[in-house]
């Protein structure tokens, strides 16, 4: 896993600004911290910092190889899991390798099947190439969007980074948010290529993006579409098992520490219980970690989004699989730590975050990262196999709007509450939203015939693996890469991806339970406890001492009236949350100072040229 920038310029002498990709590529030395790189030529400056993971010696980069029509160089952030089969079909054809990093595999890859090795590709990965033959760069995303990827249009060409800092390190660009911009950030609609900062855009996943002296072009090589499902029930349940037990082992391949996320829920502990029978058999013990609060089990009180305490399934599936298991206990002084929150509003760039969620998974994978540098995570589990509680309730999948947000109908007004109310006026919210759901309905297809229950339903599947999964993914890159910390997501391998998006409903509800293919496909590695636990939300702290730190640090914000923050709040709300009992405060009210706190510390380290008409 590493951080990857780059320059190209076609009217400019770029050997001349070697400063300038030496600071894009700074901005990314947490998601690199081993090692360092940049090559230059006179129309192109690639910049890459890389956590080592595989081939510790070997796999430095910008990778380059020569041909005779010039030279070819990349570089590369992720990992591409079925190297090894693609470096062995690439032998036969006549390549030479000189080390045994995933790296080299694609980029012979590109110098045999050009663009389309991505089509060949099972992985998560970000990655540019320069062809010296052709002049062009390319740059590919994987198919799900697990890795960041992010691309602004210049005069002359184009420049790119893993993260929007590191296009922002660049003098070209301006810092503008505008009302599009910041419409996004209370909607949680995820339309594909937004990036918040005007003129930037995301390399959408699933597509390679060419930039030639003609301008820039994109090609889509994957999507998530229809197919026929013709396995009875058995037969998809078989199939899913050996998709997860093939995909957990692939992932399991690397030269440096490996682990497991637990949080006692079937997800993480399904990947738990085949990640430690494959460890078993290589005489290892797996490493699992989880993440807990001080007093949080002893004092536990049951909400709808955490119905039970995840400490006592946690115990559970370490004693059924026997695993190395790490807890990182978390008190409210250090969640509540402005640095932490400053660090990662850096690495994620846009003020959107989840609170003391963000923090604690930050400061998790900061814990981890001093015993493995891999772990696996179960996220997007709940998109595929229909996990969350909006997937079965009949209002929320029959309303014409996003099941997210119909499933909690205060949703937006409560992400608003802090904004001043002249500027909610002007984001038209609901108008926004409705735009963003008939757009994203319009680009879903349907097998002919398809009607009812089971087209609505792919409709929500789609929904959430496209728009709503996306938001997850890059909150778990984001934080997990502040830390220095490569996480792993089985669950969207492409392979798994298609094959349970077009299983029917009946066959991913049968019981009548969320995920009831993935319990049946994984019972054999989940203690029974695991197996009758109902659905809960990534654990949040109910210290009400977290809610007084909140309130203290908006007490002093409050002492800067001139701060650009309160062209986006509303100051008078914002007094009135200071004065509450911390211990009555709602989840609502204390999120929205959170939110409040992420713009300003925000505005803080970007420095966001706001237009606001």
């Amino acid at each position: 896993m590493c951080g990857i920038a780059g320059w190209v310029s076609y009217d400019c002498d770029l050997t001349r600004r070697q400063t300038s990709i030496e600071a894009m590529t700074a901005t990314m030395a947490c998601r690199g911290p081993d090692d360092y790189g940049t090559w230059i030529r006179r129309n192109v400056a690639l910049g890459h910092r890389r956590l080592s993971v595989i081939d510790i010696e070997g796999g430095s980069q910008p990778m380059c190889t020569r041909t005779p029509g010039g030279t070819i160089a990349m570089v590369y952030s992720g990992e591409t899991y079925n190297f090894a089969e693609l470096r062995t079909e690439l032998t036969g054809l006549g390549h030479l390798f000189r080390t045994t990093s995933d790296t080299e595999v694609v980029l012979h890859g590109y110098l045999q099947w050009g663009e389309a090795v991505a089509d060949r590709l099972n992985g998560m990965y970000a990655f540019a190439i320069w062809d010296e033959r052709t002049d062009e760069l390319l740059m590919i995303r994987d198919r799900m969007g697990v890795k960041p990827f992010y691309f602004h249009p210049t005069r002359d060409g184009v420049l790119f980074g893993s993260e929007p800092r590191a296009i922002l390190a660049n003098s070209l660009v301006d810092r503008v948010v505008d009302l599009d911009g910041l419409r996004e950030l209370v909607a949680l609609c995820k339309p594909p290529g937004w990036a918040m900062w005007r003129g930037m855009r995301e390399v959408e996943p699933g597509t390679v993006v060419t930039v030639s002296r003609k301008g820039i072009r994109t090609r889509t090589y994957w999507k998530l579409g229809p197919r026929p499902h013709t396995d009875d029930f058995p037969t998809t349940i078989a199939t899913v098992r050996e998709l997860m037990t093939d995909t957990v082992e692939r992932q399991l391949v690397a030269d440096v520490p490996l682990g497991v996320l637990l949080s006692g829920g079937v997800d993480s502990s399904s990947l738990s219980g085949l990640a430690a029978s494959r460890i078993a058999g290589r005489g290892e013990r797996l490493r699992t970690f989880s993440v807990d609060f001080v007093g949080h089990e002893e004092n536990f009180q049951p909400d709808p989004m955490h119905p039970e305490s995840d400490a006592p399934y946690i115990r559970d599936v370490v004693r059924r699989i026997h695993s190395e298991h790490h807890e990182t206990v978390l008190s409210a002084a250090e969640l509540g730590d402005p640095e932490v929150r400053r660090t990662l509003l850096a690495a994620r760039g846009i003020p959107v975050g989840t609170g003391d969620m963000d923090v604690s998974l930050h400061l998790l994978c900061k814990s981890i990262r001093s015993l493995s540098t891999v772990v696996l995570s179960g996220e997007s589990a709940d998109e595929l196999f229909g996990g969350y509680r909006w997937f079965h309730d009949e209002e929320s999948v029959w309303t014409d709007t996003f099941p997210w947000l119909a499933f909690r109908k205060t949703m937006l007004s409560e992400r608003t509450r802090m904004l001043d109310p002249s500027l909610v006026k002007r984001l038209d919210l609901p108008g926004y939203v409705g735009d963003q759901y008939a757009t994203a309905v319009a680009q879903i297809e349907h097998l002919d015939g398809e009607q009812g229950k089971q087209a609505r339903m792919r409709t929500i599947s789609h929904l959430a693996l496209t728009r709503f999964n996306r938001l997850l993914l890059d909150r778990k890159d984001r934080a997990s890469m502040a830390a220095g910390l490569e996480v792993r997501v089985p669950f969207c391998d492409h392979r798994m991806v298609e094959y349970v998006y077009n299983a029917p409903w009946s066959f991913k509800a049968f019981d009548g339970r969320a995920k009831s293919l993935l319990h049946r496909a994984t019972r054999h590695v989940l203690p029974e406890s695991v197996r009758r636990r109902s659905k809960s939300a990534y654990p949040c702290v109910q210290d009400s001492a977290y809610a007084a730190t909140l309130q203290q640090q908006v007490k002093e914000v409050l002492t800067e009236p001139g701060h650009q923050l309160f062209d986006l709040t509303d100051r008078s709300w914002a007094q009135r949350m200071t004065g509450l009992d911390p211990a009555t405060m709602s989840f609502s009210e204390r999120s929205a100072l959170d939110r409040l706190l992420d713009f300003y510390h925000w505005i803080d380290l970007c420095r966001p040229q706001l237009q606001l008409t």
